[in-house]
C-alpha cells in the first residue's frame, strides 16, 4: 500500500535557503514554460506531446534527473486530463505554477535515487543541484544541498519521488515522501462488527455501528469559515483590473482554505478509524452520494459536497486510512435512508425539521443519525444491530476532534497516541497517499 511521509524542512543557512528558493523557482518556471506549449498545442487542436527539449535548457540549475522529474510530473498531469475527458469529467487543462510577475508556486521533485534522508538526533535530507547554482553559491562539485528534517518518518518501506514545496501562508518549506509499505503493516480488526456513514456538511459524519455506538462530527463551524473564505476571494477577484484572473494574496487565500478543509479532513479519519478499530469494525458502508446530488443539486450543495467536504477526496482518504487497520470501506447506495423511521420502517409520513427526525409512531431522533442507522441496517444483514447507546457529538478546535460536554464518552483516541516527536523537540506530520 502507498502512504506518505510529510516534512517540515529547513536551510541551515541564509545561502542554503537562497539556493533552496532558487532551484524551486527554477523548477516552476520550468514546468511553467513546458505547459504553456502544450496548453496553446491543446487549444490550436494539435497534438501536446511533441515539444521542445527542455531538459537541457534547465539542466545547469537544476540538474538532468530532477527536470526530467518535473517534465514527467507535468506529462502524468496531461494524461490524467485527457483520461478525465474521456470518462466525461468537465474538467480543465492543467494549471501553471503561478507566475513571474505575481511569484511562482515554490515547488520541485527529486527521482527517488537521488536524494538521502536520515533521520535520528540529527536528521536531514540531501538533495542534488545544478552545476550553475553550484558555481553560484560556491558549493563543491559533487556536493548536494543539505537540509534540516524536522522529526522522524511514519511509515517505512521503498522510497518514491520526493516533492518539495513552499508554503508562503505558514512561511515553510515542506517535503512530501510516497512509500510502498508491505501489506504486512496492516492491522487486523479485533472483531467482525460494521458501521455505517452519512456524509454531509453540517454534519461532517453521522456513523451507527452494529455494537450500537453513535458518533456525530459537527461541521457548520467549518463550513462557515469555508465560506468566509470564499466570499473574500471573490470579493479580492472582483477588485483585480481587467485581464487579472488571480493575485498572490488570493491563490493564499486558496491554499489556506484547501489546507485547512484537508487537516480537519485527515484529523476526522483518523480519529473515526481509531474509535471504530477499537469497536471492532471490519466494515464501513459509506453512502454513495451521486444520486442524491445530481436529484437535490443546488448551488450551497455544491459548494458543500464538491468544494468544502471534496466528497471523493474524504472516500479516498477513508479507505487510506481505513487499509492501515483492516477495515473494508464499501460505497453503496443510501436511497431513501433520510427519510425511512429506523423504529418502523415508516417514509411517507416522516418529518425532517432541521437536525431532528419525526415519525408518526413518536419516535424522534437526530436525523443524521437516524439516516446512518438505517444505512446500517439495510447493508448489515447478517449481524444485527445491538440497541443504541448515546451518541457521541464531537466538534472540531483546529487541532483536534473534541467531545462535547454531554457526550458519554470524554476521552478521545487523539489524547492517547504516541508522542512521535523527536529528542530536541521537532516533529514530523504524517498523512496519506
Amino acid at each position: 500500500m502507498r502512504r506518505t511521509n510529510t516534512f517540515a524542512v529547513r536551510p541551515l543557512s541564509e545561502d542554503d535557503e537562497r539556493l533552496l528558493r532558487d532551484l524551486l523557482d527554477a523548477s516552476a518556471s520550468l514546468w511553467n514554460e513546458l505547459n504553456y506549449e502544450r496548453r496553446q498545442q491543446f487549444f490550436d487542436g494539435e497534438s501536446v506531446w511533441d515539444t521542445a527539449d527542455y531538459r537541457k535548457q534547465y539542466v545547469g540549475v537544476i540538474g538532468s534527473a530532477t527536470a526530467q522529474q518535473v517534465i514527467r510530473k507535468n506529462k502524468s498531469a496531461w494524461q490524467s486530463f485527457f483520461t478525465a475527458r474521456e470518462n466525461g469529467e468537465n474538467t480543465a487543462p492543467p494549471g501553471y505554477w503561478g507566475n513571474e510577475d505575481d511569484g511562482r508556486e515554490l515547488r520541485t521533485f527529486i527521482r527517488n535515487d537521488q536524494y538521502t534522508l536520515e533521520t535520528g538526533e540529527r536528521s536531514r535530507i540531501e538533495i542534488p543541484v545544478g552545476q550553475d547554482l553550484k558555481d553560484e553559491y560556491g558549493l563543491g562539485y559533487h556536493d548536494r544541498l543539505r537540509l534540516e528534517v524536522c522529526g522522524a518518518p511514519k511509515w517505512d518501506g521503498e522510497q518514491g519521488r520526493l516533492e518539495i514545496q513552499y508554503d508562503g501562508v505558514d512561511d515553510t518549506f515542506r517535503a512530501f515522501q510516497p512509500v510502498t509499505v508491505p501489506d504486512s503493516g496492516q492491522d487486523s480488526p479485533l472483531a467482525s462488527e460494521e458501521a455505517a456513514l452519512d456524509v454531509g456538511a453540517n454534519n461532517l459524519v453521522a456513523c451507527t455501528t452494529t455494537t450500537g455506538q453513535q458518533y456525530l462530527y459537527e461541521g457548520r463551524d467549518l463550513f462557515d469559515r469555508f465560506r468566509e473564505t470564499t466570499d473574500e476571494i471573490a470579493r479580492l477577484q472582483s477588485k483585480l483590473r481587467e485581464g487579472r484572473y488571480s493575485s498572490q494574496r488570493i491563490r493564499r487565500l486558496y491554499r489556506k482554505r484547501t489546507r485547512r478543509r484537508d487537516h480537519a479532513q485527515e484529523t476526522l479519519v483518523r480519529d473515526l478509524m481509531e474509535r471504530l478499530y477499537a469497536e471492532g469494525v471490519a466494515t464501513v458502508y459509506v453512502g454513495d452520494l451521486t444520486d442524491v446530488l445530481s436529484a437535490h443539486w443546488c448551488a450551497e450543495v455544491n459548494a458543500k459536497t464538491h468544494q468544502f467536504w471534496a466528497f471523493r477526496s474524504f472516500i479516498k482518504r477513508l479507505s487510506y486510512t481505513a487499509e492501515e487497520y483492516g477495515i473494508t470501506v464499501k460505497v453503496e447506495s443510501e436511497a431513501d435512508t433520510t427519510r425511512t423511521c429506523p423504529a418502523c420502517g415508516e417514509q411517507d409520513d416522516t418529518d425532517r425539521d432541521g437536525d431532528v427526525f419525526r415519525c408518526p409512531c413518536d419516535h424522534e431522533a437526530h436525523a443524521d443519525l437516524c439516516a446512518s442507522r438505517t444505512f446500517l441496517e439495510q447493508q448489515a444483514s447478517e449481524i444485527e444491530v445491538g440497541s443504541m447507546a448515546r451518541p457521541v457529538r464531537l466538534t472540531w478546535d483546529d487541532h483536534n476532534w473534541s467531545e462535547l460536554p454531554d457526550s458519554p464518552e470524554r476521552a478521545s483516541p487523539n489524547e492517547k497516541r504516541t508522542h512521535r516527536s523527536t529528542g530536541d523537540g521537532k516533529l514530523a506530520s504524517v498523512g496519506t497517499a
